[in-house]
């Protein structure tokens, strides 16, 4: 998961009488009314006391929401997850954050993040009720991302205003940096900071909302029912961004393209998208599969036929390369048609020109050729099974469609462009897709491509109750994979175990590689050495005689 990746709708909860993130019940405020309330405590106890108390608020704020961060989704890495403080800053309306910087050395326990921050809602709240101040006024922003990087990093993180709105200044701006790294410069600041116990509430807090969602759970599963609760062109994955900058630099000339890719993968969008940015857009765009058809009706289908050609031949008809005019004629599966079909169709793309079955004259074409297949075409002229001359002829440029498995970035956005799809051919309009569902739709290999994930939403669509497609919705292989990605402790390990087994984990998964394993653990090289070394020591070692 990805901090930009975050959507409102698909971690909030709106029902009539109940909002909630998560399981944590939300409550909507009126900025003029808590301008009043900011007022009232200052008045009552004083600017460095209500200071105190905004703080230590947007302190226990932070931390919770960093709780339900790392609680709901599996994160790229730390950093995204520290990202996502600004993001929910943002998706929560109270202020508008642009991360200038964010330096992170786990190894060295170093942190340094520069934001600023327009328009915010503090500051807005301040200027109300209060007036220009002398001094920063975003005390309960500062206190958030203070408390969403502590406890992201489990090491106290400080944030610190450098600019207000609140004092006159255009925008407000904060850094945020560890205790070590501020020094002797974090001394007027720190008593603002004193929120003690709170990452203990924090953890008590998200544990029991696990508790009451697992609870929650198994009750509808006793049931027998689920839990209550742009286009496929937003391209975020680098590799397919390639191919579509490829495509849109090939689609204005008349070259011939071949793209090849595994199934599902969206040969034929692409085509589309092709004939939409050429020369001749408004001519057709016709496609035929050549798999699906015998070499007799494909021919007829491709150069058309004339009355009487073959039996059932009524009436003269007019081939795909005709009826095109200057558009373009898809030719699906390619690397299916036989050697007569692949002779037959290498005269047509060398003289542009095409003779229906049953008559002699030679009719022009102007149609642009598109082919697509899922065949390695290279090694089916190495074995002879397609023709040379044929291969470069529809291969002037080749687009080759990564498969969705190695463009992980694109799957969100295709999800929520096929719930958007779903919702409205189903009639569906509150449809939406749930937090619960986006780790398996990310963790999922997707074997059949955009199809199987189109496919998987228009169940989980159909399936889904109170319009929110959830991770229960999702078919069997889907979940599945998502369990294997997300082994859940036995109840009766001791905290011992379970660390030794996700350090083993992470070893595997960097092919036991030390140092990246502690950097992704959070700890020193020291540190896991010496915690391989205590399982090393307890684990029974086999006697006997040695070897060589």
């Amino acid at each position: 998961m990805r901090a930009r990746e975050l959507r409102l709708s698909e971690i909030m909860q709106f029902d009539e009488h109940y909002v909630g993130l998560s399981g944590r019940r939300m409550v909507l405020h009126d900025l003029h009314a808590f301008a009043q309330f900011r007022k009232d405590i200052v008045d009552s106890v004083g600017v460095e006391p209500a200071r105190r108390m905004f703080t230590r608020f947007g302190t226990f704020w932070g931390e919770a929401d960093a709780a339900a961060m790392k609680r709901l989704f599996r994160w790229e890495n730390l950093e995204e997850l520290i990202r996502a403080g600004p993001r929910m800053h943002s998706l929560q309306g109270v202020v508008r954050p642009v991360v200038r910087e964010l330096e992170l050395d786990r190894a060295m326990g170093r942190f340094e993040m520069k934001v600023t921050w327009y328009d915010s809602g503090e500051a807005e709240e301040h200027l109300l009720e209060l007036g220009q101040a002398d001094h920063p006024v975003c005390w309960m922003l500062v206190g958030y991302a203070s408390g969403y990087a502590t406890y992201c990093l489990g090491q106290r993180i400080y944030f610190v205003e450098q600019q207000c709105r609140g004092k006159g200044d255009r925008v407000c701006s904060v850094i945020g940096r560890d205790e070590a790294s501020w020094g002797d410069a974090l001394g007027p600041h720190r008593a603002f900071f004193e929120a003690d116990k709170i990452m203990e509430k924090v953890n008590r807090l998200s544990l029991e909302i696990q508790r009451r969602q697992r609870a929650l759970e198994r009750a509808e599963e006793r049931l027998g029912r689920a839990p209550t609760l742009g286009s496929w062109l937003e391209v975020r994955s680098n590799s397919f961004r390639r191919v579509l900058d490829l495509a849109e630099r090939v689609a204005p000339y008349e070259s011939s393209i071949l793209i090849s890719g595994e199934s599902g993968t969206g040969k034929e969008v692409l085509a589309r998208f092709i004939h939409s940015r050429s020369k001749h857009a408004s001519d057709e765009f016709l496609g035929v599969n050549c798999a699906s058809l015998p070499d007799s009706l494909l021919e007829s289908e491709l150069f058309g036929h004339k009355a009487g050609a073959f039996t059932g031949a009524i009436h003269d008809r007019v081939g795909l390369f005709e009826a095109a005019g200057q558009g373009t004629v898809f030719l699906d599966e390619i690397g299916e048609i036989s050697p007569t079909m692949q002779a037959k169709l290498l005269r047509v793309l060398q003289e542009r020109e095409v003779v229906r079955l049953g008559e002699n004259r030679p009719r022009k074409i102007r149609a642009r050729i598109l082919a697509a297949t899922n065949r390695k075409l290279a090694d089916e002229v190495h074995t002879g099974r397609f023709r040379e001359d044929l291969y470069y002829r529809i291969r002037v440029v080749e687009l080759e469609v990564p498969p969705l498995r190695e463009r992980r970035e694109d799957i969100l956005p295709l999800a929520r462009h096929f719930v958007s799809r779903h919702a409205e051919r189903l009639g569906l309009p509150e449809l939406k897709l749930d937090a619960s569902a986006l780790n398996a739709l990310l963790d999922y290999p997707w074997p059949g491509n955009v199809r199987e994930l189109e496919n998987a939403l228009e169940r989980a669509s159909v399936l889904s109750r109170d319009g929110r497609i959830t991770r229960r919705c999702l078919p069997p292989e889907v979940i599945e994979s998502d369990r294997q990605h997300s082994p859940v402790p036995e109840p009766n390990q001791s905290l011992e175990q379970v660390e030794r087994e996700h350090i083993q984990r992470v070893l595997k998964a960097t092919g036991n590689n030390r140092s990246e394993a502690a950097r992704i653990l959070g700890i020193g090289q020291t540190t896991l050495w010496r915690k391989l070394k205590v399982e090393e020591a307890g684990t029974p070692r086999r006697v006997g005689p040695r070897s060589g």
